[in-house]
């Protein structure tokens, strides 16, 4: 069954659990105060393919994520422990489940790119996964996988809300060479008139003008597991019951992202258990 005591959290820690490691290289030349992916950086768990235009379902056995042992119900995974160095005094660190992803778009464009496929609705995500029927566990990113061009360019996103309807999000500045590894949330995008709804999926894409170089990026939905800040460099953060513990559905895509507190990310040590029970 279910974990539902401290001590049978604790029993799974010390004996039932799937232990992982982290030892990610930084993400050069990011940007203070903005969030890193670290899907692609190399290490353990291993640099992540950049997924092509087909929209898709990462799980645990897709390259760059956390791996860790399927349940069979009624037992369920619990995110119970982990230490994490940065290499950066500052900033933070996340746990995404990474539901849903695309990329292969380009910043050297000025015509719309059409994506086909990437709704919520009709992927086949999971509930377990997926969280809240409303979309409202759910984040999107725009997410850079190769840099793009200096010319400075902003892009207009259309999307699909839960609601079934459509709209423009307010425009996003993609020029100013955009770097690999760059998530910029959409949900800050969303216009006034359209206050409160959930995005459930993408439909295109428009830049104003092309950046002068192609790059590569796409769009990326997840859902927030646990954040935490970091102290100093070299010090280690904790996870333990007192953050929760968030449950992690079988098959979850598990990867890390940083708030940078300077231009890099700053690599990334340290080791955790996933529960079972």
């Amino acid at each position: 069954m279910a974990i539902t005591t401290l001590d049978g959290l604790f029993s799974a820690l010390a004996g039932n659990s799937s232990q992982f490691a982290i030892d990610k290289t930084s993400a050069s030349a990011q940007t203070a105060n903005t969030l890193a992916s670290m899907w692609r950086q190399a290490g353990q768990p291993a640099a992540a393919a950049i997924p092509g235009t087909t929209p898709a379902i990462p799980t645990k056995a897709t390259p760059g994520a956390i791996d860790f042992t399927n349940q069979t119900a009624p037992a369920k995974s619990y995110l119970g422990s982990a230490m994490i160095y940065s290499g950066n005094s500052g900033g933070g660190f996340e746990v995404h489940d990474r539901v849903a992803h695309m990329g292969g778009l380009v910043l050297n464009v000025a015509t719309a790119q059409t994506i086909t496929g990437l709704d919520l609705a009709t992927l086949g995500l999971v509930a377990a996964r997926l969280g809240a029927a409303d979309y409202s566990d759910v984040q999107w990113f725009l997410e850079t996988y190769t840099d793009g061009g200096a010319t400075a360019a902003n892009a207009t996103i259309n999307v699909t809300y839960g609601d079934a309807t459509t709209g423009n999000l307010n425009v996003i500045a993609v020029g100013g060479t955009l770097r690999a590894s760059r998530l910029i949330g959409l949900t800050p995008f969303i216009p006034t008139a359209d206050q409160g709804k959930k995005i459930k999926g993408i439909n295109s894409v428009t830049l104003s003008v092309s950046t002068g170089t192609a790059g590569n990026f796409g769009f990326t939905c997840t859902r927030l597991r646990i954040g935490k800040a970091f102290g100093n460099a070299g010090t280690p953060t904790t996870i333990n019951w007192t953050d929760g513990a968030p449950e992690v559905p079988n098959d979850a895509c598990l990867m890390l992202a940083v708030n940078c507190s300077t231009t890099t990310s700053g690599t990334l040590r340290g080791s955790g258990k996933i529960a079972h029970g």
